[in-house]
C-alpha cells in the first residue's frame, strides 16, 4: 500500500483537463487545468475562429472545497487570431464554467448562494474567508433585483400586504408575492412604501397575459391596496384576510378587558382582585383551546363582568362563522345576523368593527366562497421579519428582495442536490 493513497474524483467541469496538482504549505489544492475547446467566438465579427495565437495571463480561480482544503483551479485562457477581420484581431477563448472578471467559478459561487440562505453575509464572509464586496457581487449576478416574469411558475391568487422596516417609524413598504399552482410561495415587489398610486404603478406593469390570469388578490383592509387592485385588476376577486379582518374584532374586546380589569380592580378588594391575574392569555386564546386550569381563571374573570362576557360571546360567535360557513350567501346572512346582536348589546368595544363591515361586507364574505386567505402573505411577512432581525435592519428594498426570494427559493434554484444532472462529469482530478 503506498504511504500516500491517492483516489480520482470528477471535477464536474466539462472541456477541461488536469495538467497538474499541488498543495501549498498552508494546505490548499491547486489544480493547474487547461480549455479542451480548440476554437472560440471572434469578439469583433461573431464568427468561430480556430487559429492559436497563444495564451493569455494566468487567472486563480477558487472552486468547491474537497475533503475540508481549499481548491483553486489555475487556467490560462487560450488566444485566437481572426483571419476575416481587419488586423486580425485576437480574442481570448470564453469558458462557460466562470465568468471573465470573477475570481470564483460559477460552481463556486452556486456553492455560496446556498451558504447565504437563511444566513447573513457576514456570516458567511467569516465561514468561507470571502471578502464582503465579492458576496454582494455574487448576490447581484445570481438573483435579480426585480422578478423575472418569463421564469415565474404560473399562479392565479396574489397576495399584498405591508410590512415596517423599522419598528415604530411606519416606514412601511408593501409587499407583493404569488402562491404559484404547486403551492410555491414566490415574492414578486418589495415597493417602497404601500401608497395606493405606487401599488398601481406596478400592478400595471403587470405583463397581460399574466395579469388576465389572476383570479384571486388577497389583502388587508388597507385602503391603497383595494382601490388600486380594482382599477388595475377590474375582474379579480379581493378577498379581505380573515386574519386582518377578526383582529378588528378582537382589537376591540380586548380593549374592553383592559378597561374592566382597571375597574374591577379599583372597585373588589385586592385579594378578589388578585384573582386576575394570569387572565390575558386565556381571553385571547380561542376557547376551544383553553386547558382546564385557564377555563377556570377566565371564567372567574367574566362573571364579575357581564359585559366582558358578552363581548366574549360575540367574539367567539364571529369566530365560528369565519370556521363553519360554507358559502358566500351563507356567510353574508350569518354576519348580518351577528351585526344585529352585536347592535341589540348596546356594547361600543364594536363600533369600529362594525363600521367596516358596513363599507366591507362584500369583500369580506368573499372569504367564504373558498376560505383563501392570506396565511402565504403573513408567512412571507413572518420570514421577512427574521430577515430583518437576522441582518440587523434591512432598509434598502432592492437588497430585500434579493434576500428574500434567496431565503424562498435558494434551495430550489443552487442545492447541489437538485441541480441538472446535465451539467456535465468530464474532466478529472
Amino acid at each position: 500500500m503506498p504511504k500516500h493513497p491517492l483516489i480520482s474524483i470528477p471535477l464536474d467541469i466539462p472541456d477541461l483537463r488536469v495538467l497538474q496538482t499541488e498543495v501549498t504549505k498552508d494546505g490548499e489544492l491547486i489544480l493547474t487545468v487547461e480549455s479542451t475547446l480548440s476554437s472560440t467566438t471572434c469578439r469583433r465579427c461573431g464568427r468561430t475562429i480556430t487559429e492559436r495565437h497563444g495564451v493569455d495571463e494566468p487567472r486563480l480561480l477558487r472552486h468547491l472545497p474537497s475533503f475540508g482544503r481549499v481548491v483553486y483551479l489555475r487556467i490560462r485562457p487560450k488566444r485566437f487570431r481572426c483571419p476575416w477581420c481587419d488586423d486580425h484581431p485576437t480574442t481570448t477563448q470564453q469558458l462557460d464554467w466562470y465568468d471573465p472578471n470573477a475570481l470564483h467559478t460559477k460552481a463556486y459561487e452556486r456553492h455560496l448562494m446556498v451558504q447565504l440562505v437563511n444566513s447573513t453575509i457576514t456570516d458567511v464572509q467569516a465561514k468561507e474567508d470571502v471578502t464582503y464586496a465579492a458576496l454582494l457581487g455574487i448576490l447581484d449576478r445570481w438573483i435579480a433585483t426585480t422578478v423575472d416574469w418569463d421564469a415565474l411558475e404560473p399562479f392565479a391568487t396574489l397576495g399584498i400586504d405591508e410590512i415596517a422596516l423599522l419598528k415604530g417609524h411606519r416606514d412601511f413598504v408593501a409587499v407583493i408575492s404569488a402562491q404559484s399552482e404547486t403551492g410555491d410561495l414566490h415574492v414578486l415587489a418589495v415597493l417602497p412604501d404601500r401608497l395606493k398610486a405606487t401599488v398601481l404603478a406596478w400592478l400595471l406593469n403587470v405583463p397581460d397575459a399574466i395579469r388576465a390570469h389572476i383570479t384571486t388578490v388577497c389583502t388587508d383592509v388597507w385602503e391603497g391596496y383595494i382601490t388600486a387592485v380594482e382599477e388595475a385588476l377590474p375582474n379579480a376577486t379581493i378577498v379581505l384576510d380573515r386574519f386582518h379582518i377578526i383582529r378588528h374584532a378582537r382589537d376591540g374586546v380586548d380593549t374592553l378587558r383592559k378597561q374592566e380589569v382597571r375597574r374591577l380592580k379599583k372597585e373588589l378588594p385586592s385579594e378578589v382582585a388578585d384573582e386576575f391575574k394570569h387572565t390575558l392569555w386565556p381571553f385571547r386564546k380561542r376557547s376551544d383551546a383553553l386547558d382546564t386550569a385557564e377555563q377556570e381563571r377566565l371564567e372567574r374573570l367574566l362573571s364579575y363582568s357581564p359585559a366582558l362576557r358578552q363581548a366574549y360571546i360575540l367574539r367567539e360567535q364571529l369566530t365560528s362563522i369565519f370556521d363553519t360557513a360554507r358559502s358566500k350567501a351563507d356567510g353574508l346572512r350569518r354576519l348580518r345576523l351577528w351585526r344585529r346582536r352585536v347592535e341589540k348589546s348596546h356594547l361600543s368595544c364594536f363600533d369600529s368593527f362594525l363600521k367596516l363591515l358596513s363599507s366591507r361586507l362584500d369583500l369580506i364574505a368573499n372569504y367564504f366562497i373558498s376560505h383563501q386567505t392570506s396565511s402565504f402573505v403573513e408567512g412571507l411577512n413572518n420570514k421577512l421579519k427574521v430577515l430583518k432581525r437576522r441582518c440587523y435592519g434591512l432598509r434598502n428594498v432592492a437588497r430585500l428582495f434579493q434576500r428574500l426570494t434567496l431565503d424562498l427559493e435558494g434551495y430550489r434554484r443552487f442545492s447541489p442536490w437538485r441541480a441538472s444532472t446535465s451539467s456535465g462529469l468530464s474532466g478529472n482530478s
